[in-house]
């Protein structure tokens, strides 16, 4: 079971912030999300706690949305498009050999916390197919030859 550390004052802070409101579930649990870069059980539990929420009801929101995580999330977000045009083009091998390549699902995050790694409806650059995200960064007509390349080009650029 994940302990609270010992201070733990920028979730009272947080919530404080937004005077306990309960109306402020969401802004609160963005808030930690962003200090912590996911939401930690501890934190979870105060919050149900101070704004006097049931558990299963800040959980239920918590695991609702797709910009919050339960688990910690690598320095660095791979975005898989398996939408249709991608797709047909082969993403879902591209997203393989990166499972691969990583050693983690779709989903999961690597042990060294360096990389995430998220399969997505579109990215909107269907001319492009096959695409992924890395960050910010587009990387176009993936394969999955392709795949060991970029990852050490981003890898060398950090």
């Amino acid at each position: 079971m994940e302990e609270a550390p010992p201070e733990h004052s920028e979730v009272d802070r947080v919530i404080e912030s937004h005077s306990c409101e309960k109306s402020a579930l969401i802004a609160i649990l963005q808030e930690i999300e962003n200090s912590y870069g996911y939401l930690p059980a501890w934190a979870l539990r105060q919050v149900s706690e101070k704004l006097e929420v049931p558990l299963i009801q800040v959980y239920g929101v918590a695991s609702f949305y797709d910009a919050f995580h339960l688990t910690p999330q690598g320095k660095q977000l791979i975005r898989v498009c398996l939408g249709t045009a991608c797709y047909l083009r082969g993403s879902a091998r591209v997203l393989e050999a990166l499972e691969s390549e990583l050693g983690i699902k779709d989903g999961e995050t690597t042990p060294d916390l360096e990389f995430s790694l998220q399969s997505v409806r579109c990215l909107g650059a269907c001319a492009l197919a096959p695409v992924m995200i890395i960050g910010e960064r587009y990387f176009d007509k993936m394969t999955p030859t392709k795949v060991h390349s970029v990852l050490k080009r981003v890898q060398s650029k950090n």
